[in-house]
């Protein structure tokens, strides 16, 4: 009969003991995540947007973002998610199908984008054109808002597009607004009121001829 030695039963011993105390992520991680960062169409990230792994129409997981958009989602069985984005003032957003391994962190990087949810914005929409009807592009815009008293107040300036167009956007909400296009040293503004979330369009036609200096 073989006999085992006192010696041998204390590096037995060692060994399951060592192999005990490793932590999982040494050899038995079971659950992988996954990270990304979520941004707005100007690329800027979302902080405090929501971000949550459904699978199978259940809700398993759900994080907030930093300050600047990122997050990790840990804790994931392996499997295939639908990763779901929410941020107040924006439309949802889906991330289909994420494959989640055991021991990885699948990284979707920056293509998380959320567009403003138009159906609670006052969108105004606006086109400046020459006294010919071609649309300018580059004339600077001034928005103010009217206040009750007639009194103004400077919201934005921005400047029109290549196609002569510009947007401005508020919260939803009863306000009077007075824009101003301005090229080449001519001005024209118009005045328009808005109430409820809606895209409110206007023109402005300016006294410049197409190709004055």
């Amino acid at each position: 009969m073989h006999r085992i030695s006192k010696l041998q039963l204390i590096i037995a011993g060692i060994i399951l003991l060592t192999a005990y105390c490793l932590p999982p992520t040494a050899y038995c991680q079971t659950t992988g995540g996954i990270k990304g960062k979520v941004r707005n169409m100007n690329g800027d990230g979302i902080g405090g947007a929501t971000i949550t792994a459904r699978q199978n129409g259940k809700d398993l997981k759900t994080v907030t973002a930093g300050s600047k958009g990122d997050f990790l989602l840990e804790g994931l069985e392996s499997g295939v998610y639908n990763v779901v984005f929410e941020a107040s003032g924006y439309s949802s957003g889906v991330k289909y199908e994420v494959p989640v391994q055991s021991g990885k962190t699948r990284d979707l990087g920056g293509n998380l984008v959320m567009q403003v949810d138009r159906g609670s914005f006052v969108i105004i929409n606006g086109s400046v054109f020459y006294k010919t009807g071609h649309s300018i592009p580059g004339a600077d815009i001034k928005i103010e808002r009217i206040n009750a008293n007639g009194s103004l107040r400077k919201v934005t300036t921005t400047y029109t597009d290549v196609g002569g167009e510009f947007a401005f956007r508020q919260k939803e909400g009863t306000a009077k607004f007075r824009i101003t296009a301005s090229y080449k040293g001519v001005s024209a503004s118009k005045d328009i009121e808005v109430d409820s979330a809606a895209i409110y369009r206007l023109s402005i036609i300016l006294d410049v001829e197409r190709g004055d200096k």
